[in-house]
């Protein structure tokens, strides 16, 4: 599975923000929810139409994007 099966970005929905396919659940959600301390099982509570792979293509996705930066160049 790639993240591109499950992760999408539409103009018309959510401002074009990355969201996972057939949802308004956008992957910005998941990961604060996640950087909040919500486990996976906690996601896939409180939003039934998630999947175990839908969370992994966000991870997926947000590694790729990270990947991709240029580095935050810190002041000493």
């Amino acid at each position: 599975m790639t993240y591109q099966e499950r992760i999408v970005s539409n103009h018309e929905l959510m401002l074009g923000k990355p969201t996972i396919k057939g949802t308004r659940i956008t992957v910005e959600l998941i990961l604060r929810k996640l950087s909040q301390g919500a486990t996976l099982d906690d996601l896939l509570a409180m939003y039934p139409s998630l999947t175990n792979e839908d969370i992994h293509a966000v991870y997926q996705y947000a590694a790729d994007v990270i990947a991709n930066e240029e580095p935050i160049v810190s002041a000493a």
